[in-house]
């Protein structure tokens, strides 16, 4: 498994969390931070390919 496979997986697994998360009604700091997180990820995989 290369680096941005690896990324892309983070990424989403992150978007997961966003939505589990969002749905549980935590507080938008902690979504707000995740979602940054998975974004970043997922760019970063992406670029990588």
């Amino acid at each position: 498994m290369n680096k941005a496979t690896l990324f892309i997986v983070v990424g989403l697994f992150l978007g997961g969390g966003v939505y589990s998360f969002w749905k549980q009604k935590l507080p938008k700091g902690v979504i707000a931070v995740l979602a940054i997180g998975s974004v970043l990820c997922l760019a970063a995989g992406l670029m990588r390919l």
